[in-house]
């Protein structure tokens, strides 16, 4: 009987193993997607600021400065955009990977429930 117990409790402990394993990889795979899109924004914002202060620092000569304030708003409003479309990114990345845990912590409870023996009738 002793055996038979331990055999179960190795046979849980690796599936509990491999579910944490394949939960630290999803959420590993989250948080680098996350750092990607964050990135990637932050180089857009980068390029298209220091576009602007160029031209706000060597302006052409029909340029004056005050024709120059339009477009530094909107590369402030495109930026801010950009903002707020890698944080709905972000989110639905959240969103997918919650759901991925979610359906692997579901696996388990299913397996369980499957495998259980059933009473016999006396």
């Amino acid at each position: 009987m002793a055996a038979r117990f331990g055999d179960g409790f190795s046979d849980y402990t690796r599936q509990f193993t491999a579910l944490a394993n394949r939960a630290n990889r999803l959420a590993l795979e989250n948080a680098e997607s996350a750092v990607g899109v964050q990135l990637r924004t932050f180089e857009r914002n980068a390029t298209a600021t220091a576009g602007f202060l160029g031209e706000l620092a060597h302006p052409g000569p029909q340029a004056d400065l005050p024709s120059l304030l339009p477009k530094g708003l909107q590369v402030a409003q495109e930026n801010l955009q950009r903002l707020a479309s890698a944080g709905q990114e972000i989110a639905g990345l959240g969103l997918k990977t919650g759901q991925a845990l979610i359906e692997l912590a579901q696996q388990p409870l299913q397996g369980r429930t499957a495998r259980r023996p059933r009473a016999k009738a006396s």
